[in-house]
């Protein structure tokens, strides 16, 4: 398989580790820039330049926040942005080979996958804190899985791409999006959106329901801003009440997402996949340029339908 041009996570010096729960305004992990805007309302910046790629490192700082999240009496309500405007959260780094998650096996409580991205989105879907996506940039594949998994996601309606692009580069999607977006849109949406593996900007998503509302670019950071204090001076335990009742209606069993997680692993061994990446990074793939920004709409690059015979 052929790595892009940059040193994978797993093979490159462990950043030391910093406290979270620090009860100073501003304080950072790796790719986790926090700032405390009040007792009950804190802003998580991503920032995992240059495109925001979901690896092993990202998977330990979001269970270092949830720990600081779950351990705080105030906190009420997590705003989560990108640093990078053009991408949120890109997809999936294919370099990381999760050496750095042989120590996280008992960070989530209940089912414990063996896919660690799956563990940590569960935990995120089940916090005891109201969690808002601020969407602005692309988010594809574990990119949307992961807002998939926050409560509520307000898009920029001029400068947002999600979807799922899994099916087009060979491979169905593993993060659990199969059992969230149709509990979400519904049937047939959620089945337009994972086997056409296409693009949806802010309007088509919030026509969807993929998103709560596609707001002005210029007005989404005043607007998520606003809504989160709002949120953040009502009571703490009937709104820990009012999600986990709404939890136990929506959230997907746990037993629904380890067959997605394994499928998701046996097709990363097939001929089809392998040979996707390999021409994938040749162009391009996890570098900054045109094969990323068009990332839907390139792939599956050279394959072509087989022909009648």
């Amino acid at each position: 398989m052929k790595r892009a041009n940059r040193t994978p996570v797993c093979a490159s010096r462990t950043p030391p580790r910093l406290s979270i729960h620090n009860p100073k305004k501003g304080h950072n992990t790796n790719y986790l820039n926090v700032s405390k805007e009040s007792a009950a309302f804190w802003r998580v910046s991503i920032n995992n330049p240059p495109l925001n790629l979901v690896d092993s490192r990202f998977i330990i700082d979001m269970h270092e926040l949830m720990d600081a999240a779950e351990a705080d009496p105030d906190l009420q309500v997590i705003v989560f942005e990108s640093a990078n405007p053009e991408y949120f959260l890109a997809h999936w780094d294919l370099t990381d080979d999760m050496s750095l998650m042989a120590d996280q096996t008992g960070r989530s409580a209940g089912v414990r996958f063996p896919f660690h991205f799956m563990n940590m989105v569960v935990r995120l879907s089940k916090l005891p804190v109201l969690t808002i996506t601020s969407l602005r940039g692309r988010a594809r594949g574990a990119g949307s899985e992961f807002i998939l998994a926050t409560d509520m996601t307000f898009a920029s309606r001029e400068r947002t791409l999600i979807g799922q692009f899994e099916m087009s580069a060979m491979a169905p999607p593993g993060g659990g999006a199969p059992s969230r977006l149709a509990r979400l849109i519904g049937r047939n949406r959620a089945l337009e959106v994972l086997i056409g593996a296409e693009d949806f900007t802010g309007p088509q998503a919030e026509l969807y329901g993929y998103v709560n509302r596609a707001i002005p670019d210029d007005e989404l950071d005043a607007f998520v801003t606003a809504f989160a204090n709002r949120v953040a001076r009502f009571d703490r335990t009937s709104l820990i009440q009012l999600k986990q009742w709404v939890n136990e209606i929506t959230l997907p069993e746990d037993r629904e997402l380890q067959p997605q997680g394994d499928a998701f692993a046996e097709a990363l061994s097939r001929p089809a996949f392998r040979s996707w990446v390999t021409e994938a990074f040749a162009l391009g793939l996890q570098q900054p340029g045109e094969l990323e920004e068009n990332l839907a709409a390139r792939v599956p690059l050279s394959r072509q339908p087989r022909s009648i015979t």
